[in-house]
């Protein structure tokens, strides 16, 4: 073969792609490509735009994130500026939120976490990644009562899954057409690596079953929390609070195998309602999740910070001081099992006093598959730190 030839083989997505990341036969809506890490969704995300693209003057963007919008979607290894021929090659126009491809078409770029700027825009053609992660339903209602241009508006869908309500409705849908595929499928173009060590820890695992099978789980038998009850006093928007408490769960370590550091921030408003509003809990070192418990307190105007110290001690305050010490700071030490300190806020959601403003797919995830008996997760500790010092210690209830 000549160079040029071999060129041309080389971005033929149709000879390389394997029969479920190739469109499906017409008619159809939505798209929807449920598989697990390292199937190729991105890819087959990347792809379908750029074959759009060459049809249709306008093929949107929506990611779950600004980050995940530009880093995975646009600019990763299987993003669409990776995928695409250099004659082919859209221009990144980062200012103006768009790609401008060669031939006059746009897309323009969009994310999930904010879906104000969703309301009244127009699609022909729609990428949505990830979408069992994003955080606002609205986001996802605003994006299909935009819908609507052309003689045929549809949208593709990657996304691992995740039992949640938009997904499950999109799946039951008449007009959607559902790819699945595990992460085995793909082994041929996956690192021999990789491949072992998510074998060794996550084979045969619930974790494994959603995330390497793509398996939708139902929730776990003798979880304290069901995703129906936290459906059904869900919230679009935050009211006026009376109080804001950050709950932290310090991790122990600060290695790539540690655990993650809790981070979640509440309030209650004057009728003594209590609302669940931001989680930033991730894996930090000692100054990173001080700093962005630092962020959360000025930002979201919190009126405390509740740690637990059965780990750390005094070195946990002694790190939050270091980065601000303007933060009104509260330990909290574990001195009885978690099932005491847990049912009592689980009682709280089940009474409808306890609100979600948007969706938040980790710590959800954490709450209706705990068991008690289990080693509590991060996310879920710091939630139950930061209700109680919100709900229940005001009122009398002592916990430790």
């Amino acid at each position: 073969m000549t160079p040029s030839e071999l060129t041309t083989l080389e971005y033929d997505w149709r000879f390389w792609a394997r029969d479920k990341q190739l469109p499906p036969p017409e008619p159809w809506r939505y798209w929807v490509i449920l598989a697990g890490r390292g199937f190729g969704k991105t890819r087959t995300g990347a792809e379908w735009v750029r074959e759009e693209a060459r049809r249709y003057p306008m093929v949107n963007l929506i990611g779950a994130t600004a980050d995940d919008a530009r880093d995975i979607m646009i600019e990763g290894e299987s993003g669409i500026l990776a995928i695409c021929p250099p004659d082919e090659r859209p221009e990144y126009r980062i200012s103006k939120r768009r790609l401008e491809w060669p031939n006059g078409a746009w897309s323009l770029i969009f994310t999930a976490d904010e879906p104000e700027r969703l309301r009244g825009k127009q699609h022909m053609k729609l990428w949505a990644d990830e979408l069992a992660s994003w955080r606002y339903q609205e986001a996802w209602d605003q994006a299909m009562f935009g819908l609507r241009l052309g003689d045929n508006p549809q949208a593709c869908v990657t996304t691992t899954p995740k039992p949640m309500k938009i997904l499950k409705d999109l799946l039951g849908r008449d007009d959607t057409v559902v790819a699945r595929g595990s992460t085995y499928e793909n082994r041929a173009n996956l690192a021999a690596g990789f491949f072992t060590d998510i074998i060794r820890q996550y084979e045969g695992t619930r974790l494994g079953r959603q995330e390497l099978l793509a398996e939708i789980l139902d929730d776990v038998p003798g979880a304290l929390w069901t995703r129906a009850l936290l459906d059904d006093h869900r919230r679009g928007d935050l009211p006026d609070l009376k109080r804001v408490v950050i709950g932290i769960d310090p991790a122990v370590t600060a290695t790539d195998d540690s655990d993650e550091t809790g981070i979640l921030v509440a309030g209650v408003d004057r009728a003594g309602e209590g609302y669940v509003f931001d989680d930033l809990s991730g894996r930090y070192s000692p100054d990173g999740w001080a700093r962005r418990v630092s962020y959360a307190y000025h930002h979201r105007e919190a009126d405390r910070a509740v740690a637990e110290v059965n780990n750390g001690g005094d070195l946990v305050e002694a790190t939050l001081r270091t980065v601000d010490k303007a933060i009104s700071y509260k330990a909290v030490r574990a001195t009885r099992g978690k099932y005491t300190r847990a049912e009592p806020i689980a009682a709280l959601y089940e009474q409808g006093r306890v609100h979600h403003v948007g969706t938040f797919p980790e710590l959800e995830d954490q709450m209706c598959t705990w068991v008690p008996g289990e080693k509590s997760p991060d996310r879920l500790d710091a939630l139950v730190w930061a209700l109680t010092e919100l709900m229940l210690v005001p009122t009398g209830v002592v916990f430790g």
